[in-house]
């Protein structure tokens, strides 16, 4: 009877200790893709912004090129205006199908993307 108990006491430090290794493996790879995640998005505003200030200045400059060529500030920065208000309506037409699909894929595929690990588990 001794070695049932002792039997049934291993495996359940057995299952304790794998199930307790298996939810570190779980925070682990979450940690691992959501800080990836985090990486990726911040990268992203990076870029955003610097092509903000970018577009800004070119907007400036094409302001001010139209405006010479046409004699009036009004026209030329209006010019610029209602190529960003195209520019607007476009997105917001095509926001579902090109923008929010973009974002969502990327999301998803960060955050199932394959470890090193995985693919060898899946090679054996």
């Amino acid at each position: 009877m001794s070695d049932q108990k002792s039997f049934f006491e291993e495996t359940k430090h057995a299952i304790k200790k794998y199930l307790d290794d298996r939810l570190l493996l779980i925070k682990l790879q979450l940690t691992e893709k959501i800080s990836k995640l985090v990486a990726l998005m911040f990268t992203s505003l990076i870029i955003v912004v610097i092509s903000f200030f970018i577009m800004l200045f070119l907007s400036l400059m094409a302001g001010y090129y139209f405006a010479s060529l046409t004699g009036s500030n009004y026209i030329g920065f209006g010019i610029v205006a209602a190529f960003y208000i195209v520019l607007l309506v476009i997105l917001i037409l095509l926001r579902k199908k090109v923008l929010q699909k973009n974002i969502v894929n990327m999301i998803i595929e960060v955050m199932f993307e394959k470890s090193k690990d995985e693919h060898e588990h899946e090679q054996e």
